[in-house]
């Protein structure tokens, strides 16, 4: 089975290459063909894989190409992450939304925005020449913003795109530890869009555990979401917020923050990541053991601003070890050898949140098999939660208008509507700001 990774000069590509080295079973994936867009990039992570490979029996054949279409024909599976405009782009979109007091993070608000104005169109190409080279084959999206990009690929490959991340899951499984549950057990109630998803409730063996979690002060001050939202907002909600709600519920203390801090996270990871490329690239080094001291050093410093403004400490050993690649080979198998299972995923809506339209992409527990994912039927959100996914799905139809259009009015109307900025007249200065720091946003007139 052949998988293609576009992106694959990135630096989380080890990760999916360890989970692969991992997966002794049938049917399982023989030939990786890596494609970016950086020559250098490409032969730092493959020297990277060949360290991991060293010693694997069978391990996956890699190969690396700079030509899209190259690498496209041929492919069973595709997992895009591609990062439009690369870290450089992400530091100016934090830099130019705190320049006018308004949050820059790469998938929440302004600079979300900004990330998906420059990467749908990108998005939405790729799209095109996978229907045209491989029909067959299905897309696992990893590109932020994850739900706004995957809705742009799905207008062209139905559902054969389907978005992924490991917010929910990292989520489920700590409320799962907390609960002294197996996670493999549980059922999680989670709904919602990506990043802006609550967990309602964690079933085992037809019981919801969350109303003890939520009784319980100590035990929702002994992990990451309690800490960071306090137990008595938690209880008020009734649920357990994805981590990324804390840019919403508490954004004023978020945008100070991020404005005190000597450096903002695009910026610290573009220096981090161009020394370890550095390192990688150099042939008397392990390009390995380069790449294990940075993951360390980015999965430790990951919401670092958030967790200080809520006096919520370092993060926990089990939060360090990632988790995105899990799902993608989990939602790989079971579509690939009918191993079904359920995860949560980003796929188009057919009914489930009945608040939201058929096409609309969502993030929902699937029932996945060899026939794709199928959502599965949740209850309505409630009334708060329901306001904050109608106006960002909103948003994000603006930003899929802007990128189709072309038109600057409409990519101004996206940020204006936002419910992380203020003002029209921001807005506007946002789209002027971002235009004349981005290459990629030229097309906007």
């Amino acid at each position: 089975m052949r998988l293609t990774i576009l992106g694959g000069g990135g630096f989380r590509v080890p990760l999916v290459h360890g989970a692969l080295l991992a997966d002794r079973g049938a049917g399982r994936v023989t030939h990786v063909v890596l494609h970016d867009l950086d020559a250098g990039r490409l032969a730092a992570v493959t020297r990277v894989l060949a360290e991991q490979a060293a010693g694997v029996p069978d391990a996956p054949e890699v190969r690396a190409t700079t030509d899209l279409d190259e690498a496209l024909r041929g492919a069973d599976f595709v997992f895009s992450a591609i990062r439009v405009g690369g870290l450089e782009g992400r530091a100016h979109d934090e830099r130019v939304a705190l320049a006018e007091g308004v949050l820059g993070q790469e998938t929440v608000g302004a600079g979300g925005i900004a990330y998906g104005l420059r990467t749908v169109p990108v998005a939405v190409d790729i799209a095109r020449r996978v229907a045209r080279l491989a029909p067959d084959a299905w897309v696992i999206n990893f590109t932020n913003p994850a739900g706004l990009v995957t809705e742009a690929m799905s207008r062209h490959l139905g559902d054969r795109v389907v978005g992924i991340c490991d917010s929910p899951v990292g989520l489920g499984r700590r409320i799962a530890r907390v609960l002294g549950v197996d996670p493999r057990r549980a059922w999680i109630d989670y709904a919602g869009l990506n990043h802006l998803g609550w967990v309602r409730g964690l079933r085992v063996a037809g019981r919801d555990e969350l109303p003890r979690l939520l009784a319980d002060p100590g035990l929702l001050g002994s992990f990451e979401e309690g800490r960071l939202f306090g137990a008595e907002w938690l209880r008020s909600l009734g649920a357990i917020p994805n981590e990324y709600l804390h840019y919403y519920y508490f954004n004023r203390e978020a945008v100070h923050a991020h404005q005190r801090g000597a450096r903002t996270r695009g910026a610290f990871l573009l220096d981090q990541q161009a020394r370890f490329y550095e390192e990688a690239g150099n042939p008397g080094t392990s390009a390995l053991a380069a790449w294990d001291r940075t993951r360390a050093e980015r999965e430790a410093t990951y919401m670092a601003e958030n967790r200080e403004t809520a006096g919520a400490g370092e993060r926990e050993a089990d939060d360090l070890s990632g988790g995105y690649e899990k799902v993608a080979l989990a939602l790989m198998r079971a579509i690939a050898r009918d191993e079904r299972t359920t995860l949560i995923l980003n796929v188009r809506n057919r009914g489930t949140l009945s608040v939201l339209d058929s096409e609309a992409v969502v993030e929902v527990p699937c029932l996945v098999d060899a026939s794709g994912a199928h959502p599965v039927s949740v209850d309505p959100l409630p009334g708060h939660a329901t306001g904050l996914v109608c106006a960002v799905k909103a948003v994000e139809r603006e930003v899929l208008a802007a990128a189709e259009s072309g038109s600057r009015a409409t990519a101004v109307k996206a940020f204006a509507l936002h419910p992380l900025v203020d003002s029209v007249n921001v807005a506007r200065r946002l789209v002027d700001g971002y235009s004349a720091v981005h290459p990629g946003l030229a097309y906007l007139t």
